[in-house]
């Protein structure tokens, strides 16, 4: 049986995942922030407990929303396979708990709070 197209995308997803700069969620304390710049929005994350986030910029501002409190279910590769332990990775879509996806997040910031300078 040949490689399909399918196969394809999951054998780069694979390899993706297995090299990927990324932002997880457990590397995250109370009081950090994570700047998130997609192709079309910024997002300003600020850390709360329970896996919750306080989230400011992008479709929440535009809507009228800003700042909501809300749940990261992940990102993702821009279909449905979604790495759920990540916060924010560049080249990959970011996912809020109310469905929203972002554009291709092209750089991530974190300010630790607890980070002595």
């Amino acid at each position: 049986m040949s490689d399909t197209k399918f196969s394809w995308s999951l054998k780069r997803i694979l390899k993706s995942a297995i090299s990927l700069d990324q932002v997880r969620k457990e590397d995250l304390k109370f009081g950090d922030f994570v700047l998130v710049v997609t192709q079309h929005s910024t997002y300003l994350l600020y850390i709360l407990q329970d896996d919750f986030y306080l989230v400011s910029g992008g479709w929440f501002d535009r809507n009228g929303f800003s700042p909501v409190k809300i749940q990261i279910n992940g990102c993702t590769w821009g279909g449905n396979t979604i790495k759920e332990n990540i916060v924010a990775a560049c080249g990959m879509h970011l996912e809020f708990s109310n469905g929203i996806v972002t554009s291709k997040i092209q750089e991530v910031i974190v300010l630790n709070m607890d980070a002595k300078n």
